[in-house]
């Protein structure tokens, strides 16, 4: 008896999956030339050798607040709007605009912290998409998610290292706002460097809603996993 052929992924699913997956391989990059040239040259280069390619590599992101606003994913369009809008202020708004800025060790943590949180999370929904999600990228310790009694580690990388990658990512952009504002953007006009020291205040409720945000998707699915049991 001849076996059915798997029913045939959408246009959108196809869309969505070479979109997840050529963003994944581009933050891989941006993570592996960190790798590669920290050790090799310090972090007072990383700007020189990474900067321009992770700055169009996020500004690309840009897609993603219109996938939310026309439906193409099930996202919330203001915290997507929000994230994204954060990152293009750091990536043009001041490492761009004051790359003295980029030396900080900062720099590179906020690169890392970025490219470790998006290749987990373009590797989950390109898998989540095909209907598979592997028991892959064990480097990161499962903490209470399962499927049938069996371990996801990439869920639980996905739904779990926020905790340390969101701190970490956040804490280094504040620093470089903060760079930028005590220094060379004061130099400028000073109405710029109270401008950016707003912009540090609004970090507050910003992180509020990104945390309020991962924490619903994480109890989310945690309580789809315990009805599985």
């Amino acid at each position: 008896m001849e076996r059915p052929f798997p029913p045939r992924a959408s246009a959108k699913t196809q869309y969505l999956i070479a979109y997840n997956l050529a963003s994944g391989l581009l933050w891989l990059t941006i993570l592996g030339r960190l790798v590669l040239l920290v050790p090799l040259v310090g972090a007072r280069h990383t700007y020189g050798g990474v900067g321009q390619f992770a700055r169009w590599t996020q500004t690309a992101a840009v897609a993603e607040v219109a996938h939310s606003l026309f439906g193409v994913v099930r996202a919330p369009v203001l915290t997507t709007a929000l994230q994204i809008a954060s990152r293009l202020l750091l990536v043009w708004g001041i490492v761009h605009t004051f790359p003295q800025v980029a030396a900080s060790w900062a720099y590179t943590s906020m690169l890392a912290a970025w490219a470790l949180s998006e290749v987990v999370r373009y590797s989950y929904f390109v898998f989540n998409l095909r209907g598979a999600v592997p028991p892959a990228l064990t480097w990161l310790r499962y903490v209470s998610i399962s499927s049938g009694g069996r371990p996801k580690p990439l869920i639980c990388a996905r739904y779990n290292a926020f905790f340390v990658l969101y701190p970490l990512g956040i804490a280094s952009e504040m620093w470089l706002v903060y760079l930028a504002a005590s220094g060379p953007a004061g130099e400028i006009r000073k109405e710029l460097a109270w401008g950016l020291y707003a912009v540090l205040g609004l970090y507050v409720p910003g992180t509020y809603v990104l945390f309020s945000h991962m924490m619903a998707q994480r109890r989310k699915i945690i309580r789809g996993k315990q009805r599985l049991r």
